[in-house]
């Protein structure tokens, strides 16, 4: 073949002295896997630092003030952002998703942990967050249609009960008074994000977020002025430290990376690697929160890394 005729047919490569058509798609899909599984990692390494927020948080805030002061905060970002590139308001058939993406992701899931945390440990409530992988695989397939195979499942599956024996282990096998809030806390985040992951395949994953934020802002703003008015408030450099990252990093940057990687790799797989967002959690506690860390979290941290590893080969 002549140089003109290989300039005239960029889908041919030289491979030992013969040409092979490049695999173009394939190498299209690896990229956009890569890309979304690095997006949605740099969500859960995000959410991973909610809950220690969290806790820095409610040094200054009660829950009900930190919970509505924090969505206002994130609704403000959001605005100024879809003001200032002149989004246009979403499809009238979209207002429905990004209801259930605004009562699950951003009203209740911060709502529910966040009275969890008040009588739960932080390692305690990530035994429960360890657990949203396997929930939000689950409202997936019903919502999606999608097939996830058994490997998947062993692997989600298993990883779930590394994380849930190792969390229990450490926090002695007891269920404290928070448990009804963090598993009604899986239920509708689990929703929000299945929701939020659909969405995303059909407009860009921060304007999901966005106008979810939007949407939630005449009640967010009503319970941050009812919430400041009966709760005390002190304010300390790390109770605003901790309002500003679950407003700014958690709840807006966190999300939309999230989306984005889930509309790149599906709701399912992506949501295994939040498997890894409970071991993350302990690191941070350990780091910023002072709380121990025992010898077996790198045992832990093996076996969900195995299970991780396992569901993203497997086939959907």
């Amino acid at each position: 073949m002549t140089a003109q005729n290989s300039a005239t047919h960029p889908r041919t490569i030289a491979v030992a002295g013969s040409h092979r058509p490049a695999p173009i798609p394939r190498i299209v899909a690896r990229t956009a896997t890569r890309r979304g599984t690095l997006l949605a990692g740099l969500g859960v390494t995000a959410f991973s630092l909610t809950f220690p927020g969290t806790v820095w948080g409610l040094d200054s805030f009660g829950p009900w003030s930190l919970v509505a002061v924090r969505s206002v905060l994130a609704a403000a970002l959001a605005g100024a952002f879809l003001l200032a590139l002149r989004v246009p308001l979403p499809a009238r058939a979209h207002w429905a998703g990004l209801a259930v993406v605004a009562a699950g992701v951003v009203v209740g899931f911060p709502m529910l942990t966040t009275l969890a945390l008040q009588t739960s440990t932080t390692s305690h409530a990530a035994v429960v967050v360890g657990l949203l992988p396997l929930t939000t695989a689950a409202f997936s397939a019903v919502r999606t249609g999608a097939r996830p195979s058994r490997t998947f499942w062993a692997a989600a599956v298993a990883g779930a009960v590394v994380v849930l024996g190792f969390t229990l282990r450490e926090s002695g096998g007891a269920l404290s008074a928070g448990d009804a809030y963090l598993f009604g806390a899986l239920v509708v985040c689990a929703a929000g994000y299945t929701e939020g992951g659909r969405l995303a395949r059909e407009m860009p994953g921060w304007q999901v977020i966005g106008w979810a934020l939007v949407l939630c802002l005449p009640l967010t703003l009503a319970g941050a002025a009812v919430g400041l008015a009966y709760e005390p408030v002190h304010l300390t450099a790390k109770g605003l430290a901790g309002l500003v990252w679950v407003a700014a990093g958690s709840t807006f940057f966190g999300l939309y990376v999230w989306y984005r990687g889930m509309a790149e790799i599906g709701a399912a797989r992506a949501s295994q690697l939040q498997l890894a967002q409970p071991l993350l959690t302990l690191v941070w506690s350990v780091a910023l929160l002072g709380e121990h860390l025992s010898p077996a979290a790198p045992l832990a941290a093996v076996g969900v890394l195995v299970c991780i590893a396992v569901t993203q080969r497997a086939r959907t």
